[in-house]
């Protein structure tokens, strides 16, 4: 199946073609046909499935048809959980729409909100934007949505973990209750089918590439390590063999910060990406990884959202997460749209809970290896409950639902 066949015009098939792409993904040459169609739909794919372009290829294809967007008006909105993810939904759409008269644009948080403001005045036919920045520009009235046709939500699932639902509900009450509504997730979870009910009519459900498939094509290999030889077991892993690009994922920020320091000692380029950096930072580490002036880029699951690196060879998780799901979004940065990679985890002790969870998301038990040179120690005494967090600056995965909980009991207590 071609482009063109699912109903794309010349222009949109030329610009896809123009970035190397000649046969659409399974998710793409399912949902793209039912947007054009203009039905709601509820998505559930993985990262590395080319989801991006299947709803904002149609989307342009829209917008190409219609009135250009009047003074400060929005006519498709597409939410992003993070501002990385922003960026890249963002460079997509100006790629696809080179031959299109389509202005587009990205607001975020971390950077001055004047030159949103200012870029948002004549109209935008296409927005993507995070929740908050997007709330932030609404009470400064400089943009409205009357004119809006469709919304997306991108990465769902994500922005529920991350407790964006009230910023969520607070801008469906904003938007014109007419309208095409795309929500996009990696999962299909109860808090997901309940967001749907409220946002969604009668949508279309769209199921392309679960876990399982998505992860075939990267090779996964599990080393059990002493958590405090992690760091030397990077070192030798990268210099034996010498990717030329990998991406590392670490659970706290200092963590990621002490990797990268370790790292530049022995003369590896490389650089963090977490919450606690500028945003300038974070997009000159981003740009230098892409461009190959970096060769390592250390990540938290919240920072990471928006890497795609094409052909990317090896994605190394130094600590396990604890949502698995983030594990399944980790390595799909690697094996992206068929291709091979490869994914390797350095596995001690303590993370057991972790992996048994990653297991169980996989269906599928990771054979532990070892590397003789770094076997880890006989276990001798209990560790701590708090060893976990013994780096300092955690940065988990919110889940709302949990700190809601314990701020009602505190409440009660009182």
């Amino acid at each position: 199946m071609s482009f063109d066949a699912l109903g794309l015009g010349n222009e949109l098939v030329q610009a896809v073609t123009e970035q190397g792409y000649t046969t659409p993904t399974p998710i793409q040459a399912e949902a793209i046909p039912v947007v054009l169609s203009q039905r709601d739909v509820m998505a559930v794919a993985n990262t590395g499935t080319g989801k991006t372009a299947a709803f904002t290829l149609p989307l342009l294809q829209l917008l190409s048809t219609g009135t250009a967007a009047q003074t400060k008006s929005v006519r498709a909105l597409i939410i992003t959980p993070t501002r990385e993810l922003a960026a890249q939904v963002a460079k997509s759409v100006q790629q696809y729409s080179c031959h299109l008269a389509i202005r587009s644009a990205a607001v975020f948080g971390g950077v001055r909100i004047e030159p949103q403001i200012a870029q948002l005045a004549d109209g935008i036919d296409l927005l993507v934007a995070t929740p908050g920045r997007l709330i932030d520009l609404y009470n400064q009235d400089a943009l409205c949505f009357d004119e809006l046709d469709v919304l997306v939500l991108d990465e769902a699932d994500r922005m529920l973990d991350l407790g964006f639902i009230d910023d969520i509900k607070r801008i469906q009450t904003l938007l014109p209750k007419k309208r095409q509504t795309l929500l996009f997730s990696a999962t299909f979870s109860d808090e997901i089918k309940m967001l749907t009910e409220g946002m969604l009519n009668d949508p279309q459900m769209v199921e392309a590439s679960p876990v399982n498939s998505t992860v075939d094509t990267v090779k996964q290999t599990l080393y059990t390590v002493d958590k405090s030889k992690k760091g030397d077991v990077l070192i030798y892993l990268l210099k034996k063999y010498k990717w030329r690009q990998v991406l590392v994922f670490s659970r706290t920020k200092q963590g990621a910060d002490t990797l990268v320091e370790q790292l530049n000692q022995v003369g590896i380029n490389s650089a963090s990406i977490h919450a606690n950096r500028t945003q300038h930072a974070r997009t000159h580490a981003l740009d230098g990884f892409k461009n190959g002036d970096i060769r390592v880029l250390v990540a938290t699951d919240i920072a990471s959202r928006g890497i795609d690196v094409h052909q990317l060879p090896c994605v190394i998780n130094v600590d396990l997460p604890y949502v698995p799901e983030d594990y399944v979004h980790r390595i799909g940065r690697t094996g992206r749209a068929g291709t091979a990679g490869l994914a390797i985890s350095l596995f001690s002790s303590n993370e057991t809970k972790q992996l048994n969870a990653i297991e169980r998301l996989l269906n599928r038990t990771l054979l532990r290896e070892i590397i003789p040179q770094f076997a880890p120690t006989p276990p001798s005494k209990k560790t701590s409950k708090h060893d976990d967090d013994e780096y300092g600056n955690f940065e988990p995965t919110p889940d709302p639902r949990r700190s809601k909980g314990k701020s009602q009991k505190r409440k009660g207590k009182r």
